[in-house]
């Protein structure tokens, strides 16, 4: 008789905005195999916005749990670890909501979800058998932040600085920073630190090895 198949582990990477934790998720995908990872983004699950001016998106709380779909996200943990595959949003960024198609995504002997606020929510924290924080000084952070929304999302300083100071700075030291106390392993610096990040992937083989 075969034995029963077991269930996929679920990884969840966190970290300040900037912090590098996509890069440290995309280098455990790239080290482990795609076909071995189902890869969920946190900011997939972003909701809809009810807006009609650009100061109304300045002044959207982005990094707050509530911006967030978090009840979809479980939903799709959970379908993924019982060996079910899910539809995951397509987030426009540009008008700040779902398009009409999905992203199917199968379930693999592991499932990662990144995002900052990974650790923060009980929820999903509590669905996790291994949790990652990505721990990166905060100058390191911003300016990598400003970078981006400068090169890619087409937004100027004074913005940026506005945004920072008056969402995403706060949010950080209320809810991602103190998420770290549940973290199984912290990388400092992020996708530089290739001796964690190196751990972190024997880890996850040892991971698979055993299932």
């Amino acid at each position: 008789m075969a034995s029963p198949k077991a269930q996929p582990v679920l990884l969840g990477v966190a970290g300040g905005t900037g912090s590098g934790k996509t890069t440290v998720a995309r280098r455990i995908v790239e080290a482990v195999g795609e076909t071995r990872i189902a890869f969920l983004e946190m900011d997939s699950y972003y909701k809809d916005i009810d807006w009609k001016t650009r100061d109304d998106l300045l002044h959207h709380n982005f990094d707050h749990p509530s911006a967030l779909d978090l009840e979809l996200i479980a939903e799709h943990l959970r379908e993924l670890k019982a060996g079910r595959a899910v539809e995951v949003p397509v987030y426009d960024f540009v008008t700040h909501r779902r398009t009409a198609e999905t992203i199917r995504v199968d379930p693999q002997p592991v499932v990662m979800l990144e995002g900052i606020l990974v650790l923060a929510v009980r929820e999903l924290r509590d669905l996790l058998d291994f949790k990652i924080y990505v721990d990166t000084d905060a100058d390191i952070r911003f300016i990598r932040r400003l970078r981006r929304d400068l090169d890619e999302r087409g937004r100027d300083v004074a913005d940026v600085l506005r945004q920072y100071l008056g969402s995403v700075r706060p949010m950080h030291l209320e809810f991602v920073e103190p998420s770290k106390r549940w973290a199984d392993v912290i990388i400092p610096e992020g996708g530089e630190n290739v001796v964690a990040l190196e751990m972190v992937i024997a880890r996850v083989e040892k991971i698979l090895a055993a299932g």
